[in-house]
């Protein structure tokens, strides 16, 4: 692994309340590979940001009866606090609607249209009569041409996976609406993909293998279809200003625009971040959900490659499938699943929200959150499991004033040292739920030993087999820290300083003062 590591989280969009799927499906992920890679002593830099520009905040703006701007200071503030209360340890946390987007975002269009890689083309697209608006492609729903589906969208269809444009859907209606929508003509500029592919392809064929197995399959889908050119700016009054005379009266597509925001989030908090954004010898690391995939493995790289600069590209992606609520889809405005919002007012410990959602992380397949799951889960894992073991040997070592003896037993070292190895294979691989499975079996072992050697019958005889224990409570704390920071800040408080990961056979727990209370709470 590198030591540079610069690791993105996509851009979740500003006009709603993020739900847990929003969260555990890119944000959440990455932050636990984040915290993974500085406990290896790794330089990481770990941007995110709010999503702001583009048609859903001019609609919702418009239903909410604010400007644009009034709308993403809001929403932004709404992110912001959620994630800092789910303890995601952004390095940058920005926004796309800054200067620096702006500045950044048009360099690389100009670059584009001078190296010959923008086309111009008339072309009829969807007007909404009640919007007074070109409808974006995912305000568009209608029937796939392909498969038949009656609810894909303007850009693509969730059902099968094809990509589309708007005038392809049969029966197309506004998604906000409902009305039929009528064509107008209009131009705008493409990117050319077409011309842009060779390129392209040697980049994928040189990373992918380094990419999630869902992340290869949909980017080779897109490439066997043959990439055709893509529009890259719009009618809208929100969004960023085109500089190609002729188009001053449009802005740049979000879904062109979002991903250059990484760059520009990273330039608007930070002098030096062309030493980020433009060294090839940094780690890039891109955490999303598969709906994201195209723009990251295609559209993005594609228009890097198109400006001839040296840029830092994506080496490994993460991607994850769809997280439902009790198997339907989360949705506000019908009351379906669990917000942000929600795990705050719950009374339970973020930390036990984080375990959860990375333990049903939807890494090769859809999952679905439930609420009696997710009792199950906490009680069976955290309680009986991990907080038993903890709570046992420190209250243990607490009640009975046992000294560090000179002498600690190394009865479990191998079959401790086979689980670290897995888990930081899993992490490595950013396999993360497999990761944490690895953790929790660790304290399935350490619960199985402390029962074997009945530590209570002989306190003084079996001091070096409950301080081994108490190592391997250390130890625990190492690797579930990325997973639940403030556990592995409480197991600190009671032993001192965790080990770093390079130094887990090394452990010397010195309990404090502090008396030992449980961390985790019966569901």
């Amino acid at each position: 692994m590198a030591g540079r590591v610069l690791i993105t989280s996509a851009l979740p969009y500003v006009n709603n309340e993020p739900h847990l799927g929003n969260i555990v499906g890119s944000v959440l992920s990455a932050d636990v590979y984040a915290r993974y890679c500085r406990s290896k002593g790794l330089d990481v830099l770990f941007v995110c940001g709010t999503d702001e520009y583009g048609t859903a905040t001019e609609v919702k703006a418009k239903e909410l009866g604010m400007t644009c701007r009034e709308l993403c200071d809001t929403f932004h503030q709404v992110h912001k606090t959620v994630y800092e209360w789910f303890q995601c340890s952004f390095d940058v946390f920005g926004r796309t609607s800054s200067s620096s987007q702006a500045t950044i975002s048009q360099d690389i269009v100009r670059g584009l249209w001078n190296r010959g890689f923008l086309l111009e083309r008339t072309t009829q697209q969807l007007w909404s009569e009640p919007l007074a608006m070109f409808l974006a492609d995912r305000y568009v729903i209608g029937g796939c041409p392909g498969c038949g589906s009656g609810d894909a969208r303007g850009d693509q269809c969730d059902a099968c996976g094809s990509l589309l444009t708007p005038s392809e859907l049969v029966e197309p209606r506004c998604a906000v609406t409902g009305a039929t929508p009528s064509l107008r003509e209009t131009t705008h500029l493409y990117l050319d993909l077409p011309a842009l592919t060779p390129a392209l392809t040697d980049y994928v064929r040189g990373c992918q293998h380094e990419w999630s197995h869902n992340c290869s399959a949909i980017t080779k889908a897109w490439m066997d279809r043959g990439l055709c050119a893509r529009s890259i700016t719009r009618d809208l009054s929100w969004g960023t200003p085109v500089p190609v005379p002729g188009y001053e009266s449009k802005v740049m597509y979000v879904w062109f625009d979002a991903p250059i925001g990484y760059i520009s989030i990273t330039a608007e908090a930070r002098d030096d971040w062309e030493s980020w954004w433009k060294d090839p010898r940094v780690e890039l690391v891109q955490f999303m959900g598969k709906d994201n995939v195209p723009f990251h493995t295609i559209v993005f790289p594609a228009t890097l490659l198109g400006t001839g600069q040296e840029w830092t590209m994506m080496g490994k992606a993460s991607v994850t499938e769809y997280l439902r609520f009790e198997g339907n889809k989360f949705s506000k405005s019908r009351g379906i699943g669990v917000f942000g919002s929600d795990a705050m007012e719950s009374g339970v410990k973020s930390d036990v929200w984080r375990y959860y959602l990375m333990s049903i992380r939807p890494e090769t397949s859809d999952t679905s959150f439930s609420w009696a799951d997710f009792a199950s889960k906490v009680n069976a894992d955290l309680n009986d499991n991990l907080g038993n073991f903890v709570h046992r040997t420190l209250t243990f070592i607490h009640n009975k004033g046992m000294p560090r003896p000179d002498v600690v037993a190394n009865v479990l070292s191998a079959k401790v040292e086979e689980l670290v190895c897995q888990y930081t294979a899993a992490m490595d691989g950013r396999r993360l739920k497999e990761a944490l499975r690895a953790a929790i079996s660790l304290s399935k072992l350490g619960n199985a030993y402390f029962q074997e050697t009945r530590p209570w019958t002989d306190p003084v005889g079996t001091a070096g087999n409950v301080w081994e224990c108490a190592g391997l409570v250390m130890v625990l704390g190492a690797l579930l820290q990325p997973f639940m920071p403030g556990f592995a800040t409480w197991v600190a408080s009671h032993l001192g300083p965790l080990p770093s990961l390079s130094a887990l056979q090394d452990v010397h727990p010195a309990l404090s003062d502090i008396k030992p209370v449980p961390y985790f709470s019966k569901m």
